[in-house]
């Protein structure tokens, strides 16, 4: 019988599945502030997620976590390999703006694989409206580092009028940042 740290998330990947994935900081601390470093962290998500054939649905990035919902690869093991790459490379470089060397900065991640349309649909609201959730902004297009933005440009009126219609205030994600 093994056992398993009871403060580890479980990562059970499931290839093409849709998740939900939350990062944060090691101690919640504000290494991405900035629009420098903000920008940083979006771009490399993207790529990182892009290089691993995950399809993004929606994302957000913060000063000390992250949210995104993707369409997982095919790939074995690739939201693992996904993290650990987007987590070591944007660490050594806020480290290295910092002028540290070593400091750990990533604590963890949280992943759910959804399986009901309504639980990635109200996910998709969720991340698109967090910096509304965490009062960063009044309107979540006006945060440049999430794909409200993208999502209002690009995303079917149908189907962005069917996400706006979930509510997301009731959801219990890891998100007290």
């Amino acid at each position: 019988m093994t056992s398993r740290w009871h403060h580890s998330p479980v990562h059970v990947f499931v290839p093409g599945g849709i998740y939900i994935v939350t990062g944060a900081t090691f101690e919640k601390a504000h290494f991405f502030q900035g629009p420098e470093r903000l920008e940083f962290v979006q771009e490399k998500l993207l790529l990182t997620m892009e290089k691993y054939e995950w399809i993004a649905h929606a994302w957000a990035v913060f000063t000390n976590h992250y949210h995104f919902v993707a369409k997982a690869s095919e790939i074995k093991d690739s939201l693992h390999l996904l993290i650990q790459e987007f987590h070591s490379a944007t660490a050594l470089e806020v480290n290295q703006l910092d002028g540290m060397s070593g400091r750990q900065i990533w604590f963890q991640y949280w992943d759910t694989c959804l399986t009901y349309e309504k639980s990635w649909l109200v996910r998709i609201n969720y991340v698109n409206n967090n910096a509304v959730h965490h009062r960063i902004v009044r309107r979540a297009e006006n945060y440049p580092y999430c794909s409200a933005n993208w999502f209002q440009q690009e995303a079917n009126p149908t189907f962005r009028r069917k996400v706006s219609s979930f509510r997301y205030d009731r959801l219990k994600i890891v998100d007290d940042f």
